[in-house]
């Protein structure tokens, strides 16, 4: 592994990890942040398929990709209504710790990862870690009833939203399942980069029919801030570019790939808490460096099992 390919697996971790506090700086519904993330990925879509000359996935497999892209979509509206809840310091190491759970029981049940029996015991110990982890980072010190509330809302709204993500995560995979391939003659084949622009087209797909059935709260397509979340969106669609990039077999590899991105969970929270000017008590801070420390080290166990 070469310098430049380390500073290119650091990027998604910058441009995933500023998203959150930019978005959060221009304000809005959380509506208005998908709007600019979808956006802004969809604007490195078009600009990786021009420059780098990626086909389209063809048959069934464009059809999975836009739909993943939809189902991004639900995962961050539920994240953005938790950052408006209690801030992207204490919604994104809850958001990342669910999303690693339900991605790697998805791996373990669908996919046929951490084969044995000692496998199965690491991963899964790992995944506790990191439930501990999450839990350490969502604490609070001074428990007024408002804010706890405000808290179980947001971290249900997180469970929703890796439901969403595991969605997003799981149907590209479906291309490479035998069972589905047998289900589907005409399913077509598809790589991560292949994947890029129907997903961010499945995004705007999504922005679209939100507002749509949203109406009567006002059309984004309208509002001044919508615009100026693309340049927020700008980051999430460079932190996915940089990913599928950093994926490859001869830049990082995926398992190197994904640990690094998961490191933007520490950029997230930091940056609102010095940034945003979230508050936390020093109790509240220590656990949170504890807990992010505790679910990167989980994350890290989970790839190389």
């Amino acid at each position: 592994m070469n310098l430049f390919a380390i500073l290119i697996g650091l990027c998604p971790m910058i441009g995933w990890g500023l998203f959150p506090t930019i978005s959060s700086k221009f304000g809005g519904k959380p509506i208005n942040g998908v709007f600019g993330a979808a956006f802004g990925s969809l604007i490195f879509a078009i600009i990786l398929v021009l420059v780098a000359k990626i086909p389209l996935p063809g048959g069934f497999a464009f059809f999975l990709a836009v739909l993943s892209g939809f189902s991004w979509g639900i995962g961050s509206i539920m994240q953005f209504k938790g950052f408006k809840l209690v801030g992207s310091s204490r919604v994104m190491p809850v958001s990342t710790a669910f999303q690693l759970i339900l991605t790697s029981c998805w791996g373990v049940f669908v996919l046929g990862n951490w084969t044995g029996t000692t496998g199965k015991i690491i991963g899964f110990i790992a995944l506790i870690a990191i439930i501990i982890g999450a839990t350490l980072t969502s604490w609070t010190e001074n428990k007024e009833e408002s804010d706890s509330g405000k808290l179980k809302k947001a971290i249900m709204y997180q469970f929703i939203g890796a439901l969403g993500f595991l969605v997003y995560s799981a149907l590209p995979q479906l291309v490479t399942m035998p069972s589905v391939q047998k289900l589907v003659p005409n399913m077509g084949s598809m790589s991560g980069m292949q994947a890029f622009l129907p997903q961010a087209l499945g995004m705007v797909i999504f922005v679209i029919v939100y507002n749509l059935m949203n109406l009567k709260d006002g059309n984004i397509f309208a509002e001044k801030v919508s615009y100026l979340q693309i340049f927020a969106g700008l980051s999430q669609g460079f932190g996915m570019l940089m990913y599928l990039i950093s994926a490859q077999p001869d830049m990082n590899g995926l398992a190197t790939a994904f640990i690094i991105g998961q490191m933007a969970v520490i950029v997230s929270t930091l940056t609102g808490i010095y940034v945003l000017k979230q508050r936390k008590t020093p109790k509240e801070l220590a656990l949170t460096f504890a807990g992010l420390i505790i679910i990167v080290l989980g994350a890290s166990v989970t790839v190389f099992i």
